[in-house]
């Protein structure tokens, strides 16, 4: 029974890990998804072709960069600045809406604060990974 009641109180990184590799493909899937589709993507939400591409490179990028994050050793530290950019994303999101950088149709409004709520939700998900962790 010590044996069981040991392991189970064991900390273990694999919900952070999985947050973090899940939020790096996705994310990455959707800058890929979003390179063809930036054309599209400016006329219907009111940004630019040329902001869509950049946002499709960011993606991408951050993909990748959470990727290799996610398979060193420790995550404590990169799993805070992974938690810390998801949410100055989101909040760069909320800023991009209301600002008017951009005279975003109702659609853009939409799907710029959806992936502000996908980013917080997945910065939730890695926090709670790093709280097991950290206790």
């Amino acid at each position: 029974m010590t044996a069981l009641t040991t392991r189970l109180n064991e900390s273990t990184d694999s919900l952070l890990r999985f947050a973090m590799r899940a939020d790096a493909v996705l994310t990455g899937l959707a800058g890929v998804a979003a390179l063809p589709l930036a054309g599209w993507l400016a006329e219907t939400s009111g940004t630019t072709v040329a902001f869509e591409y950049a946002m499709a490179a960011f993606f991408i990028a951050y993909g990748l960069a959470v990727l290799a994050l996610a398979s060193l050793p420790s995550l404590k530290r990169p799993a805070v600045a992974v938690i810390a950019a998801n949410v100055l994303y989101a909040v760069a999101a909320v800023v991009l809406v209301t600002s008017g950088v951009f005279p975003l149709t109702t659609i853009g409004v939409v799907l710029t604060l959806a992936t502000g709520v996908y980013t917080l939700a997945f910065a939730e998900l890695q926090f709670v990974g790093l709280r097991r962790i950290t206790r």
